[in-house]
């Protein structure tokens, strides 16, 4: 039973690398082990397919006949079932018929899709919808509808569902409730929105020339030299020719900046022209892409320093290389004094944002401009600035770790960091902050802040890696109690299982984003209830003050009136001794006031104490005197004001004392009227 199930992997495997152009055998098995042996599945995750299914010959016929049946390769590629023109497979199909197959590598070959036909999982679709002059990049699962697109779309230009035409699909027009799935889409997809119902801004003859062909689809039969495959895919008119290399370069993985092109016109030069505006043939052109070559490096050249990146860019040069002669040593740029390249970071630099700072700058030296951005600042502020701020505008921490001396650095920056699909995901949803740990001094460094930021466990992991497996991308999320390593990315990567990687982080943190905004959503609309509670209960508190300061002035205004009219009356009934009396008490009043001291000021420097005094009537008497100022002279005052101390009673409010009772010799402040009292007046018994 053990031979038996290692001859079928052996033809798996044989099956597997002929599909794919793998020829790396321990690629091919790390990738079916990651598929635990299941050829559909392991060729479907290299291969983009258009459809989604892949059909299996391996029936039980086939399996007692050989990988090729009973019938020829010629005949199975005869009874392939036509697919659009923009299906992977097809192409792949139509491409490796094309050749004889080879004895030791038998061709795997589709046969009727009513035979073993094995369903993908679910997987995450990238449109890139056209409209007008903008590009909007919309990312869902395949179990989602075309009414979910139009919804998405809706928000982001503000345009009605209802008025909307979405164009592009290979399968000609499709409702909005048509499955995502049912279409058999690649991974990337370009479609645009057509609005007739809506008028432009500006419309003129050449732009309404340009609508018109917009609306057309060129499609472009590519050939892929290495691989010896085509690729027949549909583009709108209005798509750039750079976008067309981005595409080509997430079927092919090779980086727009390698590509090198035959069959494009001469008008078209420049990369940001559209396909209507390039002269190509419409409505089928042929193109042929492949890597470009780089000038193999000999132990002989010792004339110049050739550019060490130029030579290392390519992920093939390190298994070529000892095929040509050369030494990794001469390829990193280590053979000789004059090639040594500059570190990445200085090991001396005392300010963490100076190193990024050298850091970027050397990075993109080697590798080009294009490349995330990353955070120019320390490990701290770069914390802050992720997980601190508002919930919705929170992102994920990528910490990538870099080290010259492992020899999946160049392949992992030049290949990964700087592929455009992955510099346009981190720059969307990720702070990049990035570290050299080449030097020891700068390692030990990095164990000291991510010791202090995510505690120790995380420091431990990072030195438990060997140097050949650097680099390391670290996704961290922040928590409410602490920070989180989601994931940890060594180097021996490709870019589809990066990108997935990064998309499961973010899937991750996604949810607890909505947990956070939710959480402080109901935090803020407490506290907005809590301050407009606050503001009515204060507004109440003024109202309620200016109420009672009115209907005290109101009782004050009827007693003055009462006591006016009352003396009214007594000044009627009065005798001619009584006029003397008052008289003389006028006389009194008008003496007690003149020698009373004057009113001291109260900035004087002195201690000055301010009495408030109210009167039987409800009036209130105010005055400042000096701390020093005997009873006596508050005893003038009040008999100055009508209330002579032989009839009244001065009394504090609390705790209540007859101040009258007191020594008037004593001062204000031994009588504790100081700095300031509120005291009443009452009539003796």
């Amino acid at each position: 039973m053990a031979s038996d199930s290692n001859m079928d992997r052996e033809m798996i495997l044989a099956d597997f690398q002929a599909c794919t152009g793998i020829d790396n055998i321990a690629e091919a098995i790390t990738l079916l082990e990651l598929n635990n042996w299941d050829l559909v599945a392991a060729i479907n995750g290299v291969i983009p397919q258009e459809n989604g299914i892949l059909q299996s010959n391996f029936s039980s016929e086939a399996s007692q006949t050989g990988p090729y049946g009973p019938h020829s390769q010629s005949e199975a590629t005869a009874h392939t079932p036509s697919a659009p023109p923009s299906s992977a497979s097809a192409s792949a199909t139509a491409s490796s018929s094309s050749s004889p197959p080879s004895s030791s590598s038998p061709a795997f070959c589709p046969v009727q899709p009513s035979r073993h036909i094995v369903e993908r999982q679910s997987r995450m679709l990238n449109f890139r919808v056209e409209y007008r002059q903008r590009s909007i990049e919309v990312v869902l699962e395949d179990a989602s509808t075309v009414g979910d697109i139009k919804t998405i779309l809706e928000t982001e230009l503000q345009v009605p569902v209802s008025k909307m035409q979405l164009k592009g699909w290979k399968s000609g027009d499709v409702s909005d409730s048509t499955v995502l799935q049912s279409l058999h889409l690649p991974k990337n997809n370009s479609l645009y929105v057509l609005t007739p119902d809506i008028a432009p801004l500006a419309s003129t003859s050449q732009s309404s020339a340009q609508q018109g062909s917009s609306s057309q689809n060129y499609l472009l039969v590519i050939s892929h030299r290495e691989a010896q495959r085509d690729y027949s895919l549909n583009f709108p008119a209005s798509k750039t020719i750079q976008e067309v290399k981005r595409n080509i370069s997430d079927l092919t993985n090779i980086p727009v900046r390698h590509q090198q092109w035959d069959g494009w016109p001469a008008t078209a030069s420049d990369d940001s022209i559209t396909l209507a505006a390039s002269g190509i043939s419409y409505p089928c052109h042929h193109l042929t892409v492949c890597r470009r070559s780089s000038p193999a490096l000999t132990v002989d050249q010792t004339d110049e320093c050739t550019d060490v990146h130029m030579v290392s860019d390519s992920e093939d040069d390190f298994e070529d290389a000892p095929e040509f002669g050369v030494d990794e040593s001469e390829i990193f740029g280590m053979g000789s004094s004059s090639c040594q390249k500059s570190p990445m970071m200085p090991e001396d630099s005392e300010n963490e944002g100076d190193a990024l700072l050298h850091f970027t700058a050397e990075f993109s030296r080697r590798y080009g401009d294009c490349h995330p951005v990353f955070y120019i600042g320390s490990l701290e502020a770069a914390s802050q600035e992720a997980f601190y701020g508002k919930a919705r505008d929170r992102k994920l921490l990528a910490i990538y770790l870099h080290n010259d001396e492992s020899v999946l650095g160049n392949v992992f920056c030049s290949q990964m960091m700087c592929a455009d699909s992955i510099v346009s995901y981190l720059s969307q949803n990720f702070i990049t902050w990035a570290w050299d740990v080449t030097k020891e001094a700068n390692k030990a460094r990095l164990l000291t802040m991510c010791t202090r930021h995510f505690g120790s466990v995380v420091a431990q992991t990072i030195r438990t890696y060997k140097t050949d497996q650097f680099p390391l991308l670290l996704i961290v999320m922040g928590k409410r109690t602490s920070n989180e390593v989601l994931n940890v990315i060594q180097g021996n990567t490709t870019v589809d299982e990066l990108m997935m990687r990064l998309m499961g982080a973010m899937e991750i943190f996604s949810a607890q984003q909505q947990e956070d905004i939710k959480d402080e959503d109901e935090r803020e609309a407490r506290e907005m209830v809590k301050r407009e509670q606050d503001e009515a209960y204060r507004l109440s508190l003024e109202a309620d003050r200016k109420k009672r300061e009115a209907q005290e002035r109101e009782e004050a205004e009827q007693v003055r009136q009462e006591r006016i009219r009352k003396e009214q009356e007594e000044e009627r009934e009065v005798t001619p001794l009584d006029v003397n009396l008052q008289a003389v008490k006028r006389a009194i009043r008008l003496s007690l006031e003149q020698a009373l001291p004057p009113e001291p000021k109260e900035d004087d420097g002195e201690p000055i104490s301010k009495l408030r005094i109210r009167t039987p009537s409800g009036e209130f008497l105010e005055r400042r005197f000096l701390g020093s100022c005997k009873l006596q002279v508050l005893f003038d005052f009040v008999a100055s004001k009508g209330y002579p101390s032989d009839e009244f009673k001065l009394l504090t409010t609390f705790p209540r004392r007859n101040i009258t009772q007191l020594d008037p010799a004593w001062s204000l402040l031994e009588a504790k009227l100081f700095p300031q009292e509120t005291l009443f007046l009452e009539a003796k018994e």
